[in-house]
């Protein structure tokens, strides 16, 4: 349930609400709002009447919510959430979508990952993405550098500022990747590792998860509040596809649809991945625009310096002039660069 306090409630009776709530043995979560403040009961509600919670002092309603997510619920929080990082970077909300490239995991050519970073950082990009520890279906498979790649990451972000989006894998390499990234990424895999989420809820880094690949968005989204219920609101939605029964055209099938969906039922911000989402680096701009205008706070996407030689996923890789060209077109959708404008400016500075 939630409890929607009065506009002129005081500090003391919303604390007498916590500490009732507390004292029927669950947890409460204060959503102070622009307009409104919400307590969300967390727990089993059994043995609480809700009548006599509605009779507190500066209690203004208490509402049942049938959902399980109680607190990524925009009932919850109607408000959105936006995520604002150290250099003013922000996701979430009314703000523009963000890019997120890099390759799709990090190997021993540092030189060609520095490549990829300078040309992320020229488009305009705030984001690097790349795997240091790698989930594979073969064990036989290239499985990441690990700490090597987690420093080539950080050095790549000293030299350009992009912000570092990796993978964690397990919750002993928390505090390992904590020193190195700014955002950690469960991939889809470990969407319902729920050891690991209730660990990401104990850090104060934003958290990015993966959907898994046979997930409904019900499931998505209790993900997102073992993480959130745990202590952690920095949370970011990533929508990757889903297994389809047709695996000749596309290696997902991407679900658009769960963007708008999400931004109706969750104040989280929520990315879209056309790269594990297709398959295919030309399905990569169509998806991606459509993902845009469906209204993605931003989309991830793989780049490689030589993609027919990646170690990992080259198929779904641009190189780095398909990038370029890509995401002109992106950034123009978005308006964060007026290409038309810039060129026309230019051309008339050169007469």
């Amino acid at each position: 349930m939630i409890i929607v306090m009065e506009q002129n409630a005081t500090k003391e009776q919303m604390d007498r609400v916590t500490k009732y709530i507390k004292d029927h043995g669950m947890k409460s979560y204060v959503h102070k709002g622009d307009l409104l403040n919400v307590i969300a009961v967390i727990g089993n509600e059994i043995n609480i009447n809700p009548e006599n919670i509605a009779a507190l002092d500066g209690v203004n309603t208490v509402k049942k919510i049938q959902e399980p997510y109680k607190l990524v619920s925009r009932i919850t929080h109607p408000e959105d959430t936006v995520i604002t990082f150290p250099n003013g970077v922000k996701i979430g909300g009314d703000e523009k979508p963000v890019l997120m490239v890099g390759p799709c995991s990090v190997e021993k050519d540092y030189e060609g990952l520095i490549k990829v970073a300078r040309a992320a950082k020229e488009m305009g990009c705030p984001f690097l993405r790349g795997g240091a520890f790698k989930p594979r279906t073969s064990p036989y498979d290239f499985q990441g550098l690990e700490e090597k790649g987690l420093q080539y990451l950080a050095q790549a972000r000293e030299e350009t500022g992009l912000l570092v989006v990796t993978e964690v894998m397990d919750t002993m390499d928390i505090s390992l990747l904590c020193k190195y990234a700014d955002v950690l990424q469960v991939g889809a895999r470990n969407m319902q590792n729920f050891k690991l989420l209730k660990a990401l809820g104990r850090i104060n880094k934003p958290v990015m998860i993966k959907r898994g690949p046979a997930a409904t968005i019900k499931e998505f989204l209790l993900a997102a509040e073992y993480v959130v219920s745990n202590g952690n609101p920095n949370v970011i939605l990533c929508e990757r596809g889903v297994k389809s029964f047709d695996s000749q055209f596309s290696r997902n099938v991407l679900d658009i649809a769960a963007v708008p969906i999400i931004r109706k039922v969750s104040h989280l911000p929520i990315i879209v991945d056309p790269s594990h989402g297709t398959g295919k680096r030309y399905l990569i701009e169509p998806m991606g625009k459509a993902a845009l205008i469906a209204g993605a706070h931003g989309l991830m996407f793989e780049v490689h310096h030589d993609p027919d030689n990646a170690m990992c996923d080259g198929a779904q890789s641009l190189n780095i002039e398909q990038f370029k060209q890509v995401t002109r077109v992106f950034n123009k959708l978005i308006g964060r660069i007026d290409y038309d404008n810039k060129n026309n400016k230019n051309n008339k500075k050169n007469d």
